[in-house]
């Protein structure tokens, strides 16, 4: 299996095209089996659960369970949730970092606006882009 990096995404929207319901649920899946195998391959452990959303002029992502056994015991506790929150912050900041440009390559668009944010005691995840045209039909 070759690595994320080494993958050439080819662009489904053509320049101001929009997608109509069979590409976006298409690529929508494209984008779930990406989200699976970085979060794999970067931290050993893969979401068991992700949703893959274009809507409008967003892409959002969010994942459920993606916590480790340590994490989750770690959790039960307001201190342990803030270390927990802090460190997976850090790997949601990360992967904004890593993905949007493939993001942007994929939807031939720009990211104007993004957020993203974790809740360890929902072991849930989401990240919110705001692109630069509408996306969809």
């Amino acid at each position: 299996m070759s690595s994320l990096s080494d993958q050439n995404p080819k662009n489904i929207v053509n320049m101001n095209m929009k997608l109509d319901d069979r590409q976006r649920r298409k690529l929508q899946h494209e984008l779930k089996i990406y989200m699976e195998q970085y979060f794999k391959q970067r931290l050993g452990k893969g979401v068991d659960y992700t949703k893959v959303i274009i809507w409008d002029d967003m892409l959002i992502i969010r994942g459920e369970r993606f916590l480790t056994e340590p994490e989750i015991y770690i959790v039960e506790t307001s201190a342990g949730r803030e270390v927990v929150r802090a460190a997976r912050m850090k790997v949601a900041q990360q992967h904004a970092i890593e993905n949007v440009p493939y993001f942007e390559e994929k939807l031939n668009a720009k990211v104007v606006h993004q957020s993203y944010d974790v809740e360890p005691e929902n072991d849930f995840w989401i990240h919110v882009m705001v692109f630069d045209r509408i996306l969809t039909e």
